[in-house]
């Protein structure tokens, strides 16, 4: 929990807003122009939004067999002790 100005505030809600102003302002640095300013079609936004979700479904993925990869690797552990005994 945080207080600002008296005022509690989520501390998850506030990383997130502070990651969104953090993009927004690298954007700005890379693009030279705001998304408020970026005049794309519904069609240019729709195909960025399915690259960027494409994108999100290979991290998921990679997560994934990372998850997957540790739990292995913690069977394996469990089962070198239990045959130490």
């Amino acid at each position: 929990m945080i207080i600002m100005d008296g005022i509690k505030k989520d501390k998850i809600v506030t990383q997130v807003i502070d990651k969104f102003q953090s993009r927004s302002d690298l954007g700005i640095k890379k693009y030279n122009t705001t998304l408020e300013e970026n005049n794309g079609g519904a069609y240019y936004w729709l195909n960025h939004l399915q690259e960027e979700l494409m994108d999100a479904t290979l991290y998921i993925e990679k997560l994934k067999t990372k998850i997957q990869e540790i739990k292995e690797l913690e069977l394996k552990l469990c089962e070198n002790e239990n045959s130490k005994s």
